[in-house]
């Protein structure tokens, strides 16, 4: 498969920058590593994503995959000409995170065009379980002038 990403022109640290104060400041998520197919990220089982059994919440699990595809379908687009939004976000929860853990969040393309990106993005539990697996559609348009 055809490279996606250049790993060597994208900063983890910029990602991160960029993300500061929003959800995933909230949600303790942060990008850890990127290849040339996919974007990584991780966040740790608290008290501010558990639900009160004290499992990671199924809202911060569809969070992270709304964060991890929407900024890996930005980072294959020229910028200047055209920004990806949020179009469908779907998820299946397979199991239970708990307090302390760290999960990691994988997002991959399934398809790239022109007017719409489908990124799946799998989370996985510190003994590398799957815990969810989601999808986002991603509606390319041009960036308001």
């Amino acid at each position: 498969m055809e490279a996606v990403f250049n790993p060597t022109k994208i900063s983890i640290e910029a990602l991160n920058d960029r993300c500061n104060q929003t959800m995933s400041t909230a949600i303790g998520l942060t990008f850890t590593k990127i290849t040339e197919q996919a974007l990584y990220a991780e966040m740790t089982v608290s008290e501010k994503n558990c639900q009160p059994l004290g499992h990671l919440n199924g809202g911060a699990s569809m969070a992270a995959i709304e964060i991890v595809g929407s900024m890996a379908a930005n980072l294959v687009l020229d910028r200047e000409k055209f920004v990806a939004v949020g179009q469908n976000i779907q998820g299946s929860h397979l199991r239970p995170a708990l307090l302390g853990e760290v999960v990691t969040a994988v997002g991959t393309p399934l398809h790239i065009g022109r007017k719409t990106q489908l990124w799946e993005v799998s989370i996985f539990n510190n003994k590398e379980k799957m815990i969810c697996k989601g999808s986002i559609t991603m509606a390319v348009i041009p960036t308001q002038k």
